[in-house]
């Protein structure tokens, strides 16, 4: 399943490409990657780990 979330460009939720998962300054982990319908790029925080 493919990840969603929110664009601002788009301003809807959108599926995400490219997807990595990133680990923030903070320790929490991330999505990052871009929109499949205009490329800009997209950012979701997860849940902390615990």
């Amino acid at each position: 399943m493919a990840e969603m979330a929110y664009c601002v460009k788009c301003r809807t939720k959108t599926e995400m490409v490219n997807v990595q998962q990133v680990t923030m300054k903070n320790g929490r982990p991330a999505l990052k990657g871009k929109c499949s319908k205009c490329g800009t790029a997209m950012f979701k925080i997860l849940p902390a780990k615990k």
